[in-house]
């Protein structure tokens, strides 16, 4: 595939801060002629690159606001294009009749994510670059931040990059043999051929063990907490939360819907899910209750299936597990304190106590290694679904080119392919429908 979007030309403006008041608000306007926007609103053209104080024009001359104008021309603009940023009072009608005359001007509003669309097709950044600009905004935590300014930053493209490279120099030796079939065999062995894929595909797992990281950073986990009623399901919900997110009492079937909580843990994002406890019920809206949990379930990425550790995994329980869909599951034995039990952790069971917090520390550890997290994440690149698949994709690819060497027409086409994948990462060789469906979720005005 490869980019089919053609640049356009006209101007776009967008408020560029959140919505609501504040001491600052950015109108902010790109495109490729800005000169008669900015001559009529501000009544000439500020110096490139230079704070200019002025006020803000309405069609009779009239001022909206006085404010900071920044100028900046193509292409040394975040866009590639000439940019007027104006920044004004932070409150939303003023904000609003600053762009409202920028329309009036000749621009017309910005769709989501059109300034980044716009940096991306005027080479500005590549794709993950542009992807890493609404991750940073959308960052849960001071990890996922961090994780974001290295895919800004271009680390996550520059490793990529490395990989494509190396694939292009293995291509060119592969393809450069078929002219000689009766020595290729022997010729790669001399060239290394072979180690070279082993070195590829070495550096290729590195990458994806970086990206799953980031993807963790930017996902999270979803967490859901199953059990009989009065197992103590809402009382570990708090204690993870850290604070009261969940009524608890001693009567059975308290929760009777869905109850859910962000938390982190060494900068994840967990997404816990207390729900109505399960068991046979006659009361119609437990059972709405008791149909939400099996809704949760289905989407989770772990249960916690608690017990009460007087009598462990009962009948009631064994059949909870039988019903649980193929899902990442940990049991927890609560309520050791009643009889006195130390805390501790065996394969995928934990005993601890929700209510004095005994043993909490072993559960999320062990929800950190369940979802996969290393400690060691400082090198995460922010990634996403796309990245990947496309990093998978590549893998499968070069595991086949092993498996085809003696066949050299089909090593080199297994090694093609890699390419293409990792190529897509990068924006450089993208659909428009796919360039389309990522800008769409950017805020306006970015």
């Amino acid at each position: 595939m490869t980019i089919l979007s053609r640049i356009p030309a006209d101007l776009i403006a967008a408020i560029a801060t959140a919505p609501g008041r504040g001491g600052v608000g950015v109108v902010r306007v790109s495109g490729a002629d800005i000169a008669p926007l900015a001559t009529a609103i501000l009544g000439r053209i500020p110096a490139p690159r230079h704070a200019t104080l002025c006020p803000f024009l309405d069609a009779d001359g009239q001022p909206i606001d006085e404010g900071i104008a920044l100028y900046f021309t193509a292409p040394h603009s975040f866009t590639g294009e000439q940019v007027l940023e104006l920044q004004g009072h932070g409150g939303p009608v003023v904000m609003n009749l600053i762009l409202e005359r920028c329309i009036e001007l000749g621009a017309r509003l910005a769709e989501p994510g059109e300034f980044s669309r716009r940096a991306f097709l005027n080479g500005k950044l590549d794709l993950a670059q542009a992807e890493a600009v609404a991750d940073l905004i959308d960052a849960a935590s001071t990890e996922a931040a961090r994780s974001a300014v290295r895919s800004l930053s271009g680390a996550f493209s520059a490793r990529i990059a490395e990989l494509v490279e190396a694939l292009t120099r293995l291509r060119t030796l592969v393809e450069a043999t078929l002219d000689f079939p009766e020595e290729e065999i022997d010729f790669l062995q001399q060239a290394n051929a072979f180690g070279r894929l082993d070195a590829i595909d070495a550096s290729l797992q590195a990458v994806r063990a970086q990206a799953r990281q980031g993807a963790l950073l930017r996902e999270g986990l979803t967490v859901v907490l199953v059990g009989q009623p009065n197992v103590g399901k809402s009382s570990l919900m708090n204690q993870l939360a850290g604070f009261e997110a969940a009524i608890v009492t001693e009567i059975a079937g308290t929760t009777r819907d869905t109850v859910r909580e962000a938390i982190q843990i060494e900068g994840v994002p967990l997404h816990i899910i207390d729900t109505a406890g399960l068991r046979d019920t006659d009361d119609p809206v437990e059972k709405i209750g008791i149909a939400r949990t099996w809704a949760a379930v289905d989407k989770a990425d772990v249960a916690l299936l608690l017990v009460d550790a007087a009598h462990g995994v009962s009948e009631r329980e064994a059949a909870i597990l039988t019903r649980l869909p193929q899902v990442a599951r940990l049991t927890i034995h609560n309520k050791i304190d009643v009889g006195g039990e130390p805390p501790r952790a065996v394969g995928d069971e934990i005993w601890l106590s929700a209510r004095t917090g005994a043993g909490m520390a072993l559960l999320r550890s062990k929800l950190l290694e369940t979802a996969g997290w290393q400690a060691a994440g400082e090198g995460a690149f922010m990634a996403r679904a796309r990245h990947l698949d496309a990093l998978s994709r590549a893998a499968g690819h070069l595991a086949a080119a092993r498996t085809t060497a003696a066949q050299l027409e089909l090593f080199a086409e297994e090694l093609r392919l890699a390419q293409s994948a990792l190529s897509e990462i990068s924006g450089e060789f993208t659909a428009d429908d796919l360039l389309g469906e990522i800008f769409s979720t950017f805020c306006i005005g970015k």
